[in-house]
């Protein structure tokens, strides 16, 4: 596998989701940072295709150049601490094998917005921002759900070539 090519292809395709998610407005939101999660179809895509280490550096690489681009460093922190539990989480429910992969990223998407709660909670030293857990708790498991289900139809839809999208 070329892993360079690869790196970059998908970490194109989680950048420009980014891109597409920070232009859409979401007027019904009410609690800040909650997101769709477009570039978690391919986190969840490389961690199905390939394996859960390639899907953090991915989204590592993700974070940190759309940070770098359209936010800051503080914005950073809190897309880390969201995608390091959920990369964790969901390798372990893929390795388990007992979940779907809407399962799988559904507990991503819960696992996320856990991970950022504990970023802010401790960063703004202020456990009151545990009043938002039931709403980002449930936003998580439904966009989590969608996000699996785009994924695998896109991954019934990708074919298994020779080359670089080929399993290793």
């Amino acid at each position: 596998m070329k892993k360079p090519s690869l790196y970059g292809m998908l970490i194109a395709l989680t950048f420009i989701l980014s891109y597409v998610e920070f232009l859409l407005p979401l007027p019904w939101i009410i609690v800040p940072g909650i997101k769709l999660g477009l570039p978690n179809v391919v986190i969840l895509f490389t961690l199905y295709r390939y394996t859960g280490r390639e899907a953090a550096i991915v989204s590592g690489v993700r974070i940190l150049l759309f940070a770098l681009t359209f936010g800051s460093i503080s914005l950073a922190a809190y897309s880390a601490g969201g995608a390091l539990l959920s990369i964790v989480a969901m390798t372990l429910a893929r390795k388990a094998g007992v979940f779907s992969i809407a399962g799988v990223s559904m507990l991503g998407g819960v696992c996320h917005n856990i991970g950022q709660m504990i970023v802010a909670i401790l960063v703004l030293q202020t456990p009151a921002l545990l009043y938002y857990s039931p709403i980002l708790i449930t936003v998580g498991a439904l966009t989590g759900i969608l996000i699996g289900l785009v994924c695998r139809q896109v991954l019934m839809r990708m074919p298994k070539r020779r080359g670089i999208l080929r399993d290793q």
